[in-house]
């Protein structure tokens, strides 16, 4: 028999797309106040009705941070059922006259996903019992069934609301993958007991947090995208200094930039924008 796999399986859920601008201030204030309301006018119409959403299906929200620092002034949210849906979001807040003030200073392209390390191992080492060829159809058959079961299970997990939070914190990560440090090629019973011993750091926050992962492999250029959601900023340190410590992330760990924000409600988006008179 073939060796079974070396990669996990996984779940999709909600494709994201994150959007950092750099809002023009010296144009906006040049601009005449019919203008200004205008553009207002156009980015709450579109908005708007994308921050809740309907008991009936999947959310498919969008939400509005003020960004801090000097990495932009907005960020931008999207939860979608494809990439098609996150396209035209960002095809139509671009041709509205508000987005003509809106300079982007980075974007992030990735699905929900939840990884699936204990269920493959049991999977694949049943299937490897019953002497099933691996990628054989009977292989891809009992596969599905087992993916198509965990995803009904987990639907409001890959399906997520935006939580209704006043902060965020978004950051791209990697595992390593160097000459003598590869997490790619530790063998996947390691693998799952460092992600298991991971995520029981997650669970001991999880009233304090809310914490979605989606995953960019081809699509972006880190491996995963982790958006944490609090009403308490102070616990996005705590959540991120304790994970250090943990071995998945201290020896395999890599992290990009971080990026925090504040909840800014449509409707406070003309407040957002006031200027004083010239």
């Amino acid at each position: 028999m073939p060796e079974t796999p070396p990669f996990p399986l996984t779940l999709d859920g909600s494709s994201l797309l994150h959007q950092m601008f750099r809002f023009d201030w010296p144009a906006w204030r040049r601009a005449d106040a019919s203008v200004r309301h205008r553009a207002i006018a156009e980015a709450v119409a579109l908005l708007a009705p994308l921050e809740t959403h309907s008991s009936e299906g999947r959310p498919n929200q969008s939400a509005v941070f003020a960004q801090l620092g000097h990495k932009g002034d907005l960020l931008l949210i999207h939860f979608r059922d494809s990439i098609e849906q996150l396209a035209k979001i960002q095809r139509d807040l671009a041709r509205t006259e508000f987005g003509s003030f809106l300079q982007p200073t980075h974007s992030y392209l990735s699905i929900v996903e939840l990884g699936l390390y204990e269920s493959s191992v049991k999977t694949y080492s049943l299937l490897g019992n019953e002497k099933v060829e691996p990628f054989s159809d009977e292989w891809d058959r009992q596969i599905q069934e087992m993916v198509d079961r965990q995803s009904s299970a987990m639907s409001a997990r890959l399906y997520p609301s935006i939580p209704d939070t006043k902060y965020v914190c978004f950051y791209p990560m990697d595992k390593r993958r160097g000459e003598h440090i590869n997490w790619y090629t530790v063998p996947m019973p390691d693998r799952a007991r460092m992600m298991h011993e991971h995520g029981l750091i997650g669970r001991r926050f999880q009233g304090a947090v809310k914490q979605i992962i989606s995953g960019s492999i081809g699509l972006d250029d880190w491996e995963w995208g982790v958006d944490l959601f609090s009403d308490h900023p102070g616990v996005f340190k705590k959540l991120i200094y304790e994970m250090r410590f943990d071995e998945a992330s201290a020896l395999y760990g890599l992290f990009g930039a971080f990026y925090v924000g504040v909840r800014l409600p449509v409707s406070e988006l003309a407040s957002w924008l006031t200027v004083d008179p010239q």
